[in-house]
């Protein structure tokens, strides 16, 4: 009767761990794609599978190369040399909840900034082109990243 009872105890632990499910099965990528928005921001939409139903956290880091320049009330920029590049880090972080084992979202970093660049009277500062490289996508709760094409978007032509 004793080994009875082992037997029996032995094969319901082996049911009860079989149908527990695990917290990430298999996290992966399946799409990610990065776009540049109409305030210079840096935009990843992204599709992640093989998740548990606990929340995922992200990271999203990027290099920016930013040009600012000085437009005149005609709309134009001036043939001076009022116009800098700026080259910095951008990142955004977030959580989200997975649907069925999957996430869906998008992350978006703030556009660089022209730091203490400024134009003279008359003339205004604008975000005249941006570019995005070395961009990453880490799903930091599961240590599994993707890297995405660079981005660029030219909002002016200087």
């Amino acid at each position: 009767m004793r080994k009875l009872v082992i037997v029996l105890v032995a094969v319901v632990t082996a049911l009860f761990m079989a149908t527990v499910p695990a917290g990430a099965d298999a996290p992966k990528f399946h799409s990610a794609a990065g776009s540049v928005t109409g305030s210079g921001a840096l935009t990843v939409s992204f599709d992640e599978r093989g998740l548990g139903n606990e929340n995922i956290d992200y990271t999203l880091t990027a290099d920016a190369s930013a040009v600012f320049a000085c437009i005149n009330g005609g709309g134009n920029h001036p043939q001076a040399a009022n116009k800098e590049t700026v080259n910095s880090e951008v990142s955004a972080t977030g959580s989200f909840e997975p649907r069925n084992g999957r996430v869906r979202a998008s992350l978006t970093t703030g556009a660089p900034s022209a730091g203490g660049f400024s134009c003279p009277g008359g003339q205004r500062l604008v975000l005249a082109s941006v570019t995005y490289t070395n961009i990453v996508l880490t799903d930091t709760t599961n240590g599994v990243s993707t890297s995405i094409s660079s981005v660029s978007r030219t909002f002016f032509a200087v």
